[in-house]
């Protein structure tokens, strides 16, 4: 019961936040990413981005200046990716809801900021603010005075944190960039940037569009004549990675316990072995070959593990109905089982999945038939005449 019931809990917490960082990164970052060959401007972008924007399922085309920059107010510095985008185009590039003050109108010389670098700078709509380039080799750029014109939330805490946004012109000019952009990136629908094949015909379509038709390779980083495309697949790769290892392995040292539950099943089948000596030599005596014999006490062990995973698929379904409520409890206890800035999530995620219900059922059971095969031998071996005298 704990076994089962520890697995898919484990399971299902690690998938939903698998679902969660993919929902806020499709959400907030460019689905495919359009950049220019050798790290130079892309120049022309209207004219590349109109040829993107008649590419079926794209749903957004914007050309972008983004870059890391230097925030600072008062004694406090952080350096967050600033990203020049058209004010016109913000609100379908980046799905991020209403915002939580002020406005999302990029004026000249105005920022937008995530929550939690608003709250960690201690600023908040109208405050002034100092922005810097990066430096450049023997190219000063000096401060800028921009003003907090709106905040945003996320809900993906390294986004509230790491990016803020302003008008793409005001952006050049903070970079001394005349013209062009570092960037072209595509949103799709979202159940397009998930489904592997229609994602892959949406590449091969991008792809034609800046040079590269004649390549197939959509796993890796493409390369045109011109320009090279990124997925977010690609560029989120060590991320899914990670966590997919880990959920597989946390699944593998967890089953652990149910099958340490399964030896207390064949100790448990073994002592009955002993108390029923007599009954399993009257039942010989009479008739009963080995194989029924072995059936009484397999049939015994399997029921045990019935039960046991009826109880933790029970116990497993009510904890996840209830994780977020039990995780606000322990809080009040004085226990932070689930920091924000550490999950980079607002609150647990999860999803039970069929296929990882079925995966753990099979193996308890495969394990319980093991775990029950000893007795039942030991009890098809008895002699009738020694079993009966005992």
């Amino acid at each position: 019961m704990l076994g089962v019931a520890v697995v898919i809990i484990v399971r299902s917490v690690m998938t939903g936040f698998g679902d969660q960082w993919r929902e806020k990164i499709l959400e907030f970052k460019p689905h495919v990413s359009i950049i220019s060959q050798g790290g130079t401007l892309i120049t022309g972008e209207e004219e590349l981005a109109a040829k993107l924007r008649s590419v079926d399922n794209v749903v957004c085309v914007t050309p972008e200046v983004d870059s890391r920059i230097l925030f600072s107010y008062g004694n406090r510095v952080q350096a967050p990716v600033v990203i020049g985008i058209a004010g016109n185009e913000f609100r379908n590039a980046y799905n991020v809801g209403d915002p939580v003050a002020g406005s999302f109108d990029l004026e000249p010389d105005t920022l937008i900021i995530g929550e939690e670098l608003a709250k960690s700078m201690g600023v908040w709509v109208g405050s002034s603010v100092t922005v810097c380039a990066p430096p450049l080799p023997n190219e000063v750029y000096l401060p800028r005075k921009w003003r907090v014109g709106g905040i945003f939330s996320s809900g993906h805490y390294d986004y509230d944190t790491g990016y803020v946004i302003a008008d793409i012109d005001s952006v050049r000019d903070l970079m001394g960039i005349e013209e062009g952009v570092f960037a072209v990136h595509v949103k799709t629908k979202n159940e397009f940037a998930v489904d592997e094949k229609i994602f892959s015909k949406l590449c091969r379509d991008v792809s034609s569009v800046i040079g590269n038709s004649g390549s197939q390779d959509y796993s890796h980083t493409i390369r045109g004549r011109t320009y090279r495309m990124i997925t977010w697949r690609e560029a989120d790769k060590q991320l899914f990675d990670a966590l997919a290892v880990e959920t597989n392995m946390t699944a593998v040292l967890l089953l652990l316990i149910s099958i340490v539950a399964l030896f207390c099943v064949m100790n448990t089948l073994l002592v009955l072995t002993v108390q029923k000596t007599p009954e399993i030599g009257l039942l010989k005596a009479l008739g009963f070959g080995k194989i029924k014999i072995m059936a009484v006490f397999l049939t015994h062990g399997l029921i045990q593990c019935t039960i046991g995973i009826l109880l933790g698929l029970g116990i497993s379904w009510a904890i996840l109905e209830n994780l977020q409520n039990i995780v606000e409890w322990l809080g009040t206890m004085g226990m932070e089982v689930f920091p924000a800035e550490i999950y980079q999530l607002s609150e647990i995620p999860h999803r039970i999945v069929c296929s990882d219900v079925v995966y753990v059922v099979v193996i308890i059971y495969i394990f319980g038939l093991l775990a029950s095969l000893v007795p039942a031998m030991l009890a098809a071996a008895k002699d009738p005449v020694k079993a009966l005298n005992e």
